[in-house]
């Protein structure tokens, strides 16, 4: 059974927090050092469901990742060229990324794979990725025009190096393309309409992949071989700081440090916006973990305005929408979100479910094509709210009934896709 979850109205948050291991980041660390011919230990990375698919099928090709008892791992790779057919269907789970970014890597090795995924991705368009790896002379069939999973990839004749346009900036489509390109017998050229997330490229550049950037144009050369650090360490995921940097913002009598954030430029939107909102955050203690900025926040209790999110900032703020509508609502003024289409293909319809299930709780949401607006501030009353199985959901939820009357979240254990041990920490924080 999912399980059910009654969070209360609180009277404010305080305290310091550990924030997870980057999500992304954890992802492309498993599948880099699985192509290395040279352990690596790889410390804080983010120990939930998704980034557990990506080791899952790395394992099945081969790789061998061990777990200590304090969490971290040690990645024995095979080398670039040293992948092994899998015996069985590989499964990525509910991970968007490790089905997008498999499907890259796997289309360029010399073996027959099928990947799939549960029923939300396979319910996912993969035709976007697709389509630029064909070019790249990838043999990938998947169900219908949109060719959903489950994928058949055959072996290529050859893997080429392509120039391609990206339609839409997307790092899941950029990172497959990337990791197919480390086949291929000339460089490819990816140019991104706008900057998104960068990791795929900072973590090249760890392995000791030379990576050049030309304006909006990204060139891969063909490699031989990997040169794997000895040690990773993963920064906090910022995506997951988000929720305790709008609910210290929007609940009174909050004070919150968020410790070991990673702040890559590519993925800083919410800081942006939450400043351009009014919000009391201070960045200290700035670092480098490899080649990723890491920080310490401080956050603390603010008077929110509305704001206009542009469609040129969503690419670094694209997970982070459905926490910054929560933010609108006790915000004074309009919210406007523009150019955010993409995430009616996430694991829902993130516009549809924030616009529904805030409505449960009283508040006003008008549902564009591309976008939400919202008129603030609101006042929201408890209500019986569904996550629709979507982690950031269910955390967003979570946020507005602690700042409003409470509520109670159906199918809440999906958290345990990006933050298992939210809800424990929440109520750690809470000042009742």
């Amino acid at each position: 059974m999912s399980k059910i979850i009654q969070i209360a109205k609180t009277g404010g948050l305080t305290g310091a927090i550990t924030i997870p291991g980057d999500k992304s980041i954890s992802h492309r660390s498993i599948m880099l050092s699985g192509l290395a011919d040279t352990p690596v230990t790889i410390t804080n990375f983010l120990h939930a469901a998704d980034c557990w698919s990506t080791i899952n099928c790395m394992r099945a090709l081969g790789v061998i990742v061990e777990e200590d008892k304090g969490g971290v791992l040690t990645v024995q790779g095979k080398g670039l060229y040293g992948l092994s057919e899998p015996s069985d269907v590989l499964d990525a789970g509910n991970s968007g990324t490790t089905i997008r970014l498999l499907t890259g890597l796997l289309g360029a090795q010399p073996f027959f794979s099928v990947l799939t995924g549960d029923a939300s991705i396979r319910n996912r368009p993969m035709a976007r990725v697709i389509a630029p790896l064909a070019k790249m002379g990838l043999q990938i069939a998947g169900r219908g025009q949109s060719r959903y999973a489950p994928l058949a990839i055959s072996a290529p004749e050859q893997v080429r190096g392509i120039e391609y346009d990206m339609p839409v900036a997307s790092a899941q489509v950029k990172s497959a393309i990337l990791l197919a390109a480390l086949y291929a017998n000339t460089p490819t050229t990816i140019t991104e309409p706008i900057p998104s997330r960068d990791h795929t490229e900072r973590m090249f550049e760890t392995f000791g992949i030379p990576v050049k950037r030309e304006g909006r144009a990204i060139i891969l050369e063909p490699i031989q071989k990997i040169a794997a650090p000895k040690r990773l360490d993963v920064p906090g995921d910022i995506s997951s700081a988000a929720f305790w940097l709008v609910a210290a913002s929007i609940i009174p009598n909050s004070e919150l440090a968020l410790i070991n954030v990673g702040i890559n430029p590519t993925r800083t939107g919410i800081l942006d916006v939450l400043t351009q909102m009014g919000a009391d955050i201070t960045i200290t203690n700035n670092r480098w973990s490899g080649r990723e900025p890491v920080a310490d926040i401080v956050v603390r209790s603010a008077n929110l305005k509305g704001v206009t999110i542009e469609a040129e900032i969503i690419p670094r703020l694209i997970d982070e929408i459905p926490i910054l509508a929560v933010a609108a609502l006790f915000a004074e003024g309009q919210t406007v979100v523009k150019g955010a289409e993409e995430l009616r293909v996430k694991e829902t319809d993130r516009l549809k479910a924030v616009a529904l299930e805030l409505g449960k709780m009283g508040a006003t949401i008008t549902e564009n094509p591309d976008g939400l607006v919202i008129d603030g501030p609101q006042s929201i009353n408890a209500a019986i709210c569904d996550s629709h199985h979507d982690h950031r959901m269910a955390m967003s939820l979570a946020v507005a009934g602690s700042a409003a009357q409470g509520v109670t979240i159906t199918e809440s254990d999906c958290v345990k896709i990006s933050y298992p041990d939210f809800f424990d920490v929440l109520s750690k924080l809470r000042q009742d």
